[in-house]
């Protein structure tokens, strides 16, 4: 026996999870060729909710689905960004799951959960994903009856068997195929706008879970707490295979970075160029790693790489450092030019505003990317981003951060802080409010809209922004957000 059938086996007979460990031992007896699914009442049906998931078709609802669809669960696969949930399948279901892989999903889960609950009040109810351990008390508040972590496949099977599942802690489980039967076409979801204007569908996947760095802000740290396990490359390629077929021309990895395995990391976008050369891609990526595996960035440009998405942050480097992001100011800048000379695009991303932010710290923001000429690169929802402080979030425990945010709020599920300086509090509130305001003006124009209010809400000169040569990049028609929420209300 392997040791990971080994380890498997030996939580799910301490757990008493007797049907568990048959489906565990079916997945992996299966991929040898056997048969041998657990025989499940024929009335079981699970309903599998997803409220937000950055745009994309969630994995969250098509990798669960897969085991429960394997051991003889019927399911059912909602998306409510993509569409009405009716309480005719409400009502069809024994067990409905609430997917919360971020903070926006939460929020927005609650009135789902009253829905749920007055069509239905014999279903029960639970809620994985990365920020369901984060919130428990809240959901349960709520009425959700089992709240599981993000890696929750299994004990999802335990709970369709009527057992009690075991833990909220990430456990390393057998990776199977994602099934996406039922869930909204890919067409529906973001889409990617080249510069020349067409447009490409995109697919999403992740090659890994979890993430071996302790970023002070991430709400991946207290929850996996450095950990991390590849996806086998043969399921991620058939994932990318279902989603190509299904019309996917540009393939998102959804890792919080792709290079906690860089050999791992190689080895898929490979395949994917072999066997999909047509199939273009884009990642993310820590600072520190594009400088550390410089090596392996034209071969992410060979291989149809776009763009690689790095959550920056900050340039300053005090706020870097409590933040504990792992790099430097100075990085980001070598950063930039490393994929520049290899042709390859970088997007960062921000959180400008946060309870160390200054006027003129955040007006040496715009100067350091109008000086990089990436102006064309940010998007300008990235400008105004305010930093969220969540429940568990480790930065409670920097010295002083008590002294700047007021008791917990349930109903933003945030610790809200104000700033000292209650001109930062106007900025950002203003930056906001021209991003919408400028939503059909290019990137170069809302960004000199922003500078300017900067500016002159600084009492600095109104500068001008240089002119830059970059050509337009490939834009995805949801921007991409990390830690943090930029919407006002949800």
């Amino acid at each position: 026996m392997s040791e990971e059938r080994r380890l498997l086996a030996d939580r799910a007979v301490a757990d008493g999870f007797r049907s568990c460990y048959g489906w565990l031992r079916h997945v992996v007896s299966s991929s040898k060729g056997q048969h041998n699914p657990i025989s499940y009442n024929v009335e079981m049906r699970a309903l599998l909710i997803s409220t937000y998931d950055l745009g994309r078709q969630p994995l969250g609802l098509a990798s669960p689905a897969a085991w429960l669809r394997r051991s003889g669960v019927e399911v059912d696969c909602a998306d409510t960004s993509r569409e009405m949930l009716d309480e005719g399948r409400i009502a069809a279901a024994s067990l409905v799951g609430f997917y919360l892989p971020m903070h926006t999903a939460t929020r927005l889960a609650g009135p789902v959960i009253e829905q749920v609950r007055r069509a239905n009040p014999a279903a029960r109810l639970c809620a994985y994903g990365l920020y369901a351990p984060l919130n428990a008390a809240w959901l349960r508040e709520r009425g959700i009856q089992h709240v599981l972590g993000p890696d929750a496949e299994a004990e999802l099977v335990a709970l369709a068997a009527n057992s009690q599942p075991a833990t909220v802690t990430p456990t390393r489980v057998p990776f199977i195929q994602p099934d996406r039967m039922g869930l909204p076409p890919l067409e529906r979801y973001a889409s990617l706008r080249m510069p020349d204007g067409s447009t490409r569908t995109i697919g999403s996947t992740d090659t890994t879970r979890g993430c071996k760095h302790l970023c002070r802000h991430c709400p991946i740290v207290p929850v996996y707490r450095g950990r991390f396990t590849a996806v086998p490359v043969d399921v991620v390629l058939e994932d990318i295979r279902a989603q190509v077929r299904a019309g996917a021309r540009h393939i998102t990895f959804g890792d919080p970075d792709f290079f906690n395995g860089p050999t791992h990391a190689r080895r898929i976008v490979e395949r994917l160029s072999k066997e999909f050369p047509g199939v273009s891609y884009d990642a993310t990526i820590k600072i520190e790693h594009l400088l550390k595996h410089a090596d392996l960035i034209p071969l992410l440009r060979n291989t149809g790489c776009l763009f690689v998405t790095s959550a920056v942050e900050s340039v300053d480097d005090t706020v870097l450092e409590r933040l504990q992001k792992g790099h430097t100011r100075g990085d980001f800048v070598r950063a930039v030019t490393i994929c520049r000379e290899a042709g390859l695009t970088l997007s960062p991303t921000f959180i400008p505003f946060t309870p160390w932010t200054s006027l003129e710290g955040y007006v040496e923001l715009l100067d350091v990317l109008n000086d990089l000429g990436i102006v064309e690169q940010v998007a300008p929802i990235q400008l105004g981003i305010r930093l969220l402080v969540t429940a568990e979030s480790l930065l409670l425990h920097l010295p002083g951060i008590q002294e700047r945010v007021t008791e917990f709020e349930p109903a933003s599920l945030t610790w809200p802080w104000r700033h000292e300086d209650h001109r930062v509090d106007d900025l950002q509130a203003a930056v906001m409010r021209i991003v919408k305001s400028t939503s059909e003006a290019t990137r170069g124009e809302t960004f000199d809209a922003i500078s300017r209010f900067a500016r002159e809400h600084a009492g600095l000169p109104i500068g001008t922004r240089r002119p830059t040569s970059v050509a337009p990049v490939p834009v995805v028609s949801e921007p991409w957000y990390c830690c943090a929420e930029p919407m006002e209300t949800v």
